[in-house]
């Protein structure tokens, strides 16, 4: 009965941790902290960051639903355009070499198990890390007098809990996290979207000029990331030169602009497009539809809800006079 607690607490705890991990990677770089000898830590912290986006990307199929299924689709496919490990790697994360239920056990034993468990044990090595070296402060002549236990612990302490109310705020005021009609591989869905914490990847994919240079998925969605990542991990080593602190700055100042106008663009080209409006609402009709057959008496069968809709005569109906009658009458 509480599934929508459940579902809504991922949901919103997901982009607030993007958010915060945002926030922080700026912190760090603007305050020097990526410097020896903290360098370490730092790169434990992309690490981190790696597994916590690898963490929403791999939550976003496990509603099941057209929204996720589609949209994990994509990303299975652009990690199969990987050079060398491509197909292998698409395989392996599919579960076979067809996208199916074998992707959805695939996905959760990534989401549940592998990335938490690799989450726990490089934050316990960079909270280790952090402990060694101490707090970056701008002056070390006045650092502050205080200690890891309890100081330390208790204003992390009050942040978390900051957080955590802010999410179930917004949990509780939306009555959960969005959740689409079923996931169904007959059907299509012109409104397949990663979260908004992957839009601005999505938009550069869909510029023409990418799509004509690369003839594939591979230079927008491997190569050019990449390099940005790298040049990330290099800041430690380009921060030792004269003017290097400066250009990390200038140069996550200006990735930051980048991401941030390329999801603008994203939302506002999906606002003007009639096709994703109508998949929207089509999806959310759908929703609304499979709640009240699912709450009849014999509730959802074996087959799965989606089995309840393609039963259903008012779902069904004006679909199969849109494919099949529309164009003559």
């Amino acid at each position: 009965q509480a599934g929508w607690l459940v579902r809504g607490l991922h949901h919103f705890s997901a982009q607030a941790m993007t958010v915060l991990l945002a926030l922080h990677l700026m912190q760090v770089v603007i305050d020097g902290a990526y410097k020896a000898p903290r360098e370490i830590n730092f790169w434990l912290g992309l690490v981190l960051m790696q597994i916590v986006l690898g963490l929403g990307l791999t939550g976003y199929l496990l509603p099941w639903d057209q929204k996720g299924y589609y949209a994990t689709q994509v990303s299975t496919e652009i990690m199969g355009a990987t050079p060398f490990i491509g197909p292998q790697s698409q395989v392996l994360a599919q579960g076979g070499p067809q996208y199916g239920h074998h992707t959805l056990t695939r996905f959760f034993a990534m989401h549940a198990g592998i990335l938490p468990g690799a989450l726990i044990a490089f934050l316990v090595l960079h909270i280790a890390v952090f402990r060694r070296h101490g707090i970056t402060v701008p002056d070390p002549d006045r650092a502050p007098a205080a200690t890891f236990w309890p100081d330390q612990v208790l204003k992390d302490g009050i942040a978390c809990l900051a957080v955590l109310g802010t999410v179930l705020t917004l949990t509780i005021w939306h009555h959960g996290a969005e959740l689409s009609a079923p996931a169904d591989p007959s059907v299509g869905y012109d409104a397949a979207r990663p979260e908004w914490y992957f839009l601005f990847l999505f938009q550069f994919l869909r510029f023409e000029w990418v799509e004509h240079v690369t003839k594939g998925p591979a230079f927008g969605a491997i190569y050019v990331p990449g390099a940005l990542m790298a040049i990330l991990t290099a800041m430690p080593i380009i921060g030792r030169w004269k003017a290097g602190h400066a250009f990390n700055v200038i140069f996550l100042f200006v990735m930051m602009v980048g991401i941030i106008g390329l999801t603008g663009l994203a939302l506002k080209n999906d606002a003007a497009d009639p096709d994703v409006k109508a998949a929207v609402a089509q999806a959310q009709a759908d929703a609304e539809r499979i709640k009240e057959l699912a709450a009849r008496p014999t509730g959802i069968p074996l087959e799965g809800a989606v089995s309840l809709l393609r039963a259903d005569p008012k779902t069904q109906g004006p679909r199969l006079f849109a494919r099949n009658c529309a164009p003559c009458h």
